[in-house]
């Protein structure tokens, strides 16, 4: 936890860690999860003295995105990535498409 955190955030941290120890992580990663989740948390209620334009304009708390920015982005996949998942299912004339026809050639 950072130097300063009040003892709300210390327990929030706690919480954060246990439940995700409980849903399988490592200790090192359950750790970073509430230690990032709570940074993110004290930026936006403006109890930190730095914090990123994202911290602050998003106006969702971080407990209600539950990690929504990470798995879905305003355009969906990258071209990469609907390439690897098309060279997994093996469709054909993959290295000549777009973004879009690789979306469409896999149902998205």
């Amino acid at each position: 936890m950072p130097r300063g955190a009040s003892p709300k955030r210390e327990r929030q941290f706690e919480h954060i860690k246990e439940s995700a120890e409980r849903r399988g992580a490592s200790t090192g990663r359950a750790k970073e999860m509430a230690a990032r989740t709570v940074t993110k948390e004290r930026a936006r209620v403006g109890e930190s003295s730095a914090a990123s334009r994202t911290s602050m304009r998003d106006p969702k708390a971080a407990p209600q995105r539950a990690g929504q920015r990470s798995h879905t982005a305003a355009q969906g996949p990258t071209k990469d990535q609907l390439y690897a998942e098309a060279k997994k299912r093996n469709v054909e004339g993959r290295s000549t498409m777009t973004k879009q026809q690789l979306a469409r050639a896999l149902g998205r």
